[in-house]
């Protein structure tokens, strides 16, 4: 029964399904070490994060 009366409360559309977690490896120039980019972005800006 619980799951029903959570699933009705998605309503709206821009619950959390709209965005995508991403995570790009940067590589630190001084160091040559490399560390994590993570972020939260919207689904159209997904390939627009990676170019940067």
């Amino acid at each position: 029964m619980a799951k029903k009366a959570v699933a009705t409360l998605r309503t709206s559309k821009t619950d959390g399904r709209s965005y995508t977690k991403v995570i790009k490896m940067v590589k630190n120039p001084q160091t040559g070490s490399y560390s994590f980019e993570e972020e939260m972005v919207r689904n159209e800006a997904v390939k627009d994060f990676f170019k940067n």
